[in-house]
This record gives structure tokens, sequence and C-alpha cells, in this order.
């Protein structure tokens, strides 16, 4: 039997300024599922942190790109040809400003909708058809407020509680697409919604 070959990428920026921002959703999912599956983020390959390891039977590659988000791309695209990944085994795990916070969403294809990460990597890997996890950051909610100062902003205070638990519910989706599909996982997990306690 064939084991498949799976590579996991957390998208964010680099640098200890910008780990707790809202950009930086995406790594945090991936150091969620370093913590999970044992896997340390140390190697240096294709200008990425990458691990190595094995979950629900299958290899998997988890990767944390450290050329700043707009050019993700540079390190995904490389990568994914190291280590021959086809398109439908490559996940990507970025923020979305259009998805509440609170709500992650799975898709098997898709354009990058804006988001200049998901637009290099678009570019680099020369398709749009690999799966996607975007995790809900919701929008700026005062007047005036540039997105791009929102989400280089940390998460409030007060949403760090919820901040857990959204993101071991994106790690539980990752793991879901591993161990049942893209489509079984986007029936269980496109459905939901934290609410605000």
């Amino acid at each position: 039997m064939t084991i498949e070959k799976f590579m996991i990428v957390g998208l964010g920026n680099p640098g200890k300024q910008y780990e707790d921002n809202r950009h930086n959703v995406g790594f945090m999912v991936a150091d969620v599922l370093s913590q999970r599956w044992k896997i340390d983020l140390k190697r240096k390959r294709k200008n990425a942190l990458t691990g190595e390891g094995v979950f629900a039977g299958h290899s998997v590659i988890l990767v944390k790109p450290q050329t700043f988000m707009n050019n993700s791309g540079l390190s995904v695209g490389p990568l994914q040809r190291l280590y021959g990944i086809q398109a439908g085994n490559l996940l990507i795990i970025y923020d979305d400003l259009d998805l509440p916070f609170g709500r992650i969403r799975l898709r098997a294809s898709g354009g990058a909708a804006g988001h200049h990460g998901m637009e290099s990597i678009i570019e680099k890997v020369s398709t749009r058809d690999f799966p996607r996890l975007r995790v809900g950051i919701g929008r700026p909610k005062y007047e005036g407020e540039e997105v791009i100062d929102f989400v280089l902003k940390s998460f409030q205070s007060s949403d760090k509680k919820k901040l857990t638990v959204v993101l071991n519910q994106a790690a539980d989706a990752v793991e879901m697409v591993l161990r049942s599909g893209i489509e079984i996982a986007m029936t269980q997990f496109n459905g939901t919604f934290l609410d605000d306690e």
C-alpha cells in the first residue's frame, strides 16, 4: 500500500512582532498541529520552517513559509515540487476577513478572494485546485480603521479564550481532511460557528 503524502501549510509573517497578529492565524494552527503530531517545525527548506511526520497513516509535511505573507508562493511552490505533492494533497490555512471570528471554512478549490498570500501561491503552483482552510478573523469594528492595520494587530484579550477554541477546531478540521477526505470534513465543519458567550 502506498502512503499518501500531504503538505499542510499555515500562512503568516515571520518575526516576533507579528506572531500574535490576526494575519498569523495560519501559523497558529500549524503550531497546534505541530504540538499534536509531535513534529518540530525547525528544518529550514525553501524559505520555510518545515517538519515531517505521520498522521492517520499519511506522510505529512508541516510548513510555515518565512517569506512574508504576500510572497508565500515563493516558498510553497518550490516545496510542492521538492516533495512531489499533488495539488489535491496541498492544504493551505490562512486568515479570512470575510468570515466572522469564530467561523472556519474548508473548500476543495477556489480563487484568492483578494488574499495576497493566496494570490502568490496560486501563481507559483499554477493551479487554484487545492484545498484551503479559511479561519475567520472578521472585519474592523471601528469606523476608519484600515484593513492592513486591523490584520496586523493582535487579538483582543477578550478574544483569547475563544481563539484557543477556534485554533483547536481548525486543527480538528485538518485532521478530518486527512482521515476522511475534504468532502466529509466540509460537511462536518463548514456549518459550525462559535457564538459569543
